[in-house]
């Protein structure tokens, strides 16, 4: 009995550490990465920061009309995608970039989910079982995240608004996390 008490309690605490790192993940920020309501200029696009300031950290965040954007600096190019991973909603400005196939792309911190910073595919391994020896091949899910148009003019990062004409899966977890950053709340 005392085993069961104890092997119970082991497995609640483990639960706990668990949520509370899960939980602390999606509050944690980069040093570089700063949510800040964009300004935007008079021919639609939006002001996200100085062209200086996001090479020298690697990324940077901001509010374009009302949803959380991402801007990466990435081997001598500009790439914006929506902030909130297509899948559920993991913070992609926290994500690690690693080239797969030459295309650049996020990991998502949560689950691990690839997404090419030049179109928003997702991407995943996969293996023929028709082949005499299997070999894993990345594949597209399509595209899944939305990307923004990144215009770098006098030293500034721009981005345009997004088409919402056509819909993504990453505009979900964009709607929802609408207040700063985190979960909205249900009305």
């Amino acid at each position: 009995m005392l085993d069961l008490i104890i092997l119970s309690l082991h497995f609640f605490i483990c639960f706990l550490i668990s949520v509370v790192i899960w939980r602390g993940r999606e509050d944690a920020d980069l040093d570089s990465s700063s949510t800040e309501t964009a300004e935007m200029l008079p021919d639609g696009l939006i002001l996200i920061g100085k062209e200086d300031d996001i090479k020298r950290f690697g990324r940077a965040t901001a509010k374009v009309n009302g949803r959380e954007v991402v801007v990466f600096y990435h081997e001598g190019r500009f790439h914006a995608l929506d902030s909130r991973c297509y899948h559920e909603g993991g913070p992609l400005r926290l994500g690690e970039i690693e080239d797969i196939n030459g295309q650049a792309c996020i990991i998502c911190p949560w689950h691990k989910f690839r997404i090419t910073l030049e179109t928003g595919e997702g991407l995943y391994e996969a293996i023929n079982p028709l082949e005499p020896t299997p070999t894993p091949q990345w594949q597209s899910k399509g595209v899944k995240q939305r990307v923004h148009e990144v215009t770098i003019d006098n030293g500034n990062v721009y981005v345009s608004p997004p088409d919402l004409s056509v819909s993504f899966d990453s505009d979900y977890f964009a709607d929802k996390y609408k207040n700063n950053g985190e979960l909205a709340m249900e009305k």
